[in-house]
């Protein structure tokens, strides 16, 4: 264990195989003593070296009989483990434990027993429906982002029923981590979306290159975002201000994707001629937020991430070196991932007796959110940092979102002009809403005390924002020892990318993944627009990295800094690779589609028989299953195949997942109101089924500044007068009196 990352001293028990071995990883990138337990033939994800490398760094491991599992289990904060039965014993013998379960489907529910891939999560959690280009097959997204995106979840989850005192049962499905976490249909989406929620999106798989476009240039591909009014005008300067270009109307983001026939050739002439270095650099210059496609090979030899030491030699493979700075050093690779049984002596000979080691304490929970009692600001914008606040406001933290009306945050920006719409009021629910302008000595000042009185500050700007605010780790620190101060960023703090505009889509670009997510038959088939990925994860990234830090707190009494850069978030998920590839084939009806991913020979005898063919010992494997399957709707086709142990997955749209039996049964889905939204709207529900953890609230998501008067009298103490005279002035907002009185009756 590594003293100086926040983890330490914390002991996890690590019995996954496959599925849930990065939640471990996480844990023990940030210093936890993560003891992988294997059976003496190891573990079976061994047999894919690469993925074993990657995925078991920074542990040790032990082959242990009953007796020395016991033990070291009753010296043990956390266990992560794929097995479904025996939970109850195991926590009726550890009841101080929190047992994290992460399986396929989770532990209750129709689907429990069934099958599944990487592919037939994508296809059945709604991924895959969304992408891929119109009139085309779905084209199934590349690496392992289903897996690895519940791994993260799993972790979370871990954490918060760790932080809450433990003793608890975490049930965690990566079907449903896949719907929730990597592309979710009823979560806060892109700016590009203008607050339509992809629940609401078309039935089909849209066209969607024109929100984030990909230029050919001299020497391969660029990607820009132009959202906001600014950058527009920062792209007509560009172009030299044509005068077809210069009607004030376009910097309304529909009326300017309404002109993109005219608008985009136009830039395709510009940057014909140019490098990506060259394009990239003018964009900076002009306010154009730009990137470069880049291959694998260019990512693990750019300047960039070799500067930030993003990737690691270890044992002669080369590997991401984690995604998470804590107090300004990387959480990156200490230990190789261990041999069988390495450590099976030193961990043994370190154990007390199994009598001892018995935590019998009483561990009677109440079931009370987890984070109550902390207060963050939060100056997060856009996805990545609406998605941070909720995850500590739905576990019951006071989360404070402080933003003003010369700076408003991009995803409150609406194609129709309401005040709040449904995606931003899934990303920003439970939270209270203060305007404040920190360009004034008056509002900095109101800022300082509020860190005074709160746990955890974050942002997402461009590094250095904060700093030129006046409002650096070190004034913080100064004013609350404590406090913890976090922030997200395109390509992280310190590098020759650092001060680059970052949005998703780019990020995706600089990392190699945009390159990656076409049809093998068309160059210019670019299918990652639809997708929002990972701003979700890379949110679930730095939760993780601020409660372990919060963790830390309790034993020093010291805050910190946390840091995570996207595009390393998305580097250490393309580690993983795909151990399988599903096949994609049609089934009646209209555009509908079933994954049959088979596993091994035993998947491929089972697939055998029920289509009555040897598909083992045929050339015609794909026009047999497509036949098959042709003549099924989706539903049966899954159902019939999951009956013989096969694994497949209907393409499940997004709007589909609310009337599945298997997600109703377990409640993924609850249902929010908000008084400035006519319909109810459905919503994902907690991170994982606890068994102490209560469902999150479902609070409206504020208005700019709505809760400004009650934060400062309440948290403050400000009189009324000097409330009055600070919003008079300016220092403070509040919505205008006709938006306050908008609001809709709840349905």
């Amino acid at each position: 264990m590594d003293a100086q990352l926040p983890l330490s001293g914390v002991r996890v028990v690590d019995r996954t195989d496959g599925p849930g071995e990065t939640t471990a990883r996480l844990l023990a990138d940030l210093g936890a003593d993560v003891i992988r337990v294997e059976p003496a033939e190891g573990a079976a994800s061994r047999r894919h070296a690469a993925r074993h490398a990657t995925h078991n760094v920074n542990k040790r491991a032990v082959v242990v009989d009953d007796v020395g599992l016991r033990r070291l289990l009753g010296t043990a904060g956390i266990l992560v483990t794929n097995a479904a039965d025996d939970l109850a014993a195991l926590r009726e013998a550890h009841p101080a434990l929190v047992v994290v379960a992460v399986t396929d489907y989770g532990l209750t529910g129709p689907y429990r027993d069934w099958q599944a891939t990487e592919s037939t999560h994508l296809a059945l959690g709604g991924v895959l429906a969304r992408s891929g280009l119109p009139g085309r097959e779905p084209l199934m997204p590349p690496g392992s982002m289903a897996y690895e995106s519940a791994a993260v979840q799993a972790a979370w989850a871990a954490l918060v029923a760790y932080f809450a005192g433990g003793g608890d049962l975490v049930d965690v499905s990566v079907y449903e981590a896949t719907a929730q976490v990597l592309d979710p249909g009823f979560g806060i989406g892109g700016s590009a979306t203008g607050g339509v929620p992809a629940a609401d999106g078309p039935r089909g798989r849209p066209d969607a290159r024109h929100l984030y476009p990909i230029f050919r240039c001299a020497d391969g591909w660029v990607r820009i975002c132009v959202l906001a009014p600014r950058q527009w005008q920062g792209m007509f300067a560009w172009l030299g201000r044509p005068a077809e270009f210069a009607d004030p109307a376009l910097n309304n983001l529909g009326t300017r994707f309404a002109a993109t026939g005219k608008i985009y050739p136009a830039i395709g002439r510009l940057f014909a001629g140019r490098t990506r270095e060259e394009i990239v650099a003018q964009g900076q210059a002009f306010g154009v937020p730009t990137a470069a496609l880049l291959s694998s090979a260019e990512v693990r030899a750019a300047d960039h991430f070799v500067a930030r030491e993003a990737f690691a030699e270890v044992l002669g493979v080369v590997m991401p070196n984690g995604c998470v700075e804590i107090d300004g050093r990387r959480a990156g690779i200490r230990l190789a991932a261990p041999a069988i049984g390495e450590h099976t002596d030193e961990v043994l000979a370190s154990l007390p007796a199994e009598e001892e080691s018995a935590r019998k304490e009483e561990t009677t929970r109440t079931r009370r959110r987890p984070l109550d009692g902390l207060r963050v600001l939060d100056l997060g914008v856009i996805v990545v940092g609406a998605e941070l606040g909720r995850l500590f406001a739905d576990m019951g933290a006071e989360v404070i979102k402080v933003e003003n009306r010369a700076f408003p945050d991009g995803s409150r920006q609406t194609f129709d002009g309401s005040p709040i719409s449904a995606s931003f009021a899934y990303g920003h629910r439970n939270k209270l809403g203060l305007g404040l302008d920190l360009r004034t000595p008056e509002g900095l000042g109101i800022f300082e005390k509020l860190v005074a009185k709160s746990d955890v500050v974050v942002s997402n700007f461009k590094p250095g924002t904060m700093e030129s605010l006046g409002l650096g780790y070190d004034r913080l620190a100064a004013i609350n020892p404590g406090i913890v101060v976090a922030e997200s960023s395109a390509f992280g703090p310190t590098g020759p990318w650092s001060r680059r505009l970052g949005y998703g889509p780019l990020v995706r670009a600089s990392a190699g993944l945009s390159g990656m997510w076409r049809y093998p038959d068309d160059e210019d088939s670019f299918s990652d627009a639809s997708t929002i990925y990972p701003d979700h994860v890379a949110a679930r990234v730095e939760a993780v990295a601020i409660l372990a830090k919060l963790v830390e707190r309790r034993r020093t009494g010291r805050g910190g800094t946390v840091s995570v850069a996207q595009a390393e978030v998305i580097l250490s998920q393309l580690a993983a690779g795909r151990t399988t590839t599903g096949g994609i084939y049609p089934c009646a009806g209209d555009d509908e589609w079933c994954v049959v991913d088979p596993r091994d020979q035993d998947d491929w005898r089972r697939l055998s028989a029920v289509l009555g063919n040897d598909l083992e010992n045929t050339g015609r494997r794909d026009e047999l299953i497509a036949a098959w399957t042709s003549a099924r709707p989706p539903r049966r086709a899954m159902a019939e195949l999951q009956a013989a142990g096969v694994p497949a997955a209907m393409m499940q749209r997004v709007p589909e997942l609310l009337d599945d039996p298997h997600l109703a049964e377990r409640r993924f889905f609850r249902t929010m109101r908000h008084p400035r939204i006519a319909r109810p709207m459905p919503a994902e529900n907690g991170p994982a089924v606890f068994a102490n953890v209560p469902d999150p609230e479902l609070g409206p998501a504020p208005l700019a500044g709505e809760h400004s008067r009650d934060v400062l009298a309440r948290v403050l103490g400000l009189p009324e007068d000097r409330i009055d005279a600070l919003i008079e002035a300016g220092v403070v907002e509040q919505p205008a009196p006709e938006l306050l009185s908008s609001a809709r009756p709840s349905a």
